[in-house]
């Protein structure tokens, strides 16, 4: 059975975010299952109160948690975490259920997980501007072109390519192109 981690939301009652994610951990470390509940996170933003100029957190969704789970591929070859698992987090005061159909615990996908900002996507860039690339992916792959500016900020690489004889600026992911060989 093949094995990784997948992120899962959790809904709590409002107000109890911390706790339950307090109370989680501390069960984890009780039971000695570090191993297969790896995380568990409350999404939050950075805001500046615009009366006292200061910063403060802020919840960016109210009455849910986040928690990064081992999980095996069950016999339709879906993701799925332990009983062990569920019955953990399930049965922490506080938590209502976790978010999915009828009340089942079904895993962010990896698309979902990047836009919510739990992950960051980290990709090594090894190549430079002024660099010949190649792109690998999307609408304009195996095309090659000359790098023009990197964003690492934004993921975002402008390559100059030569599209039906004249230069085109194209604006791709960083992972979309590699340096040419």
């Amino acid at each position: 059975m093949a094995q990784d981690a997948r992120w899962y939301v959790v809904h709590t009652y409002s107000g109890y975010e911390n706790k339950v994610a307090t109370n989680i951990e501390k069960q984890v470390e009780n039971r000695k299952m570090q191993d297969q509940i790896l995380e568990v996170k409350i999404p939050t933003e950075i805001v500046v109160d615009a009366e006292t100029k200061k910063e403060k957190e802020r919840l960016l969704f109210p009455g849910y948690v986040l928690v990064k789970v081992v999980v095996y591929s069950d016999e339709n070859n879906r993701p799925k975490m332990s009983d062990e698992c569920w019955l953990l987090i399930r049965n922490t005061r506080g938590v209502t259920g976790f978010v999915g159909p009828e009340n089942k615990a079904i895993p962010l996908t990896d698309e979902e997980v990047i836009r919510l900002g739990v992950e960051q996507k980290v990709v090594e860039v090894s190549y430079a501007v002024g660099d010949t690339v190649e792109i690998i992916d999307g609408p304009l792959e195996s095309f090659t072109g000359i790098v023009e500016s990197i964003d690492l900020e934004n993921s975002l690489v402008k390559v100059s390519v030569t599209l039906f004889g004249k230069n085109t600026t194209a604006e791709l992911e960083l992972d979309q192109v590699e340096l040419a060989e």
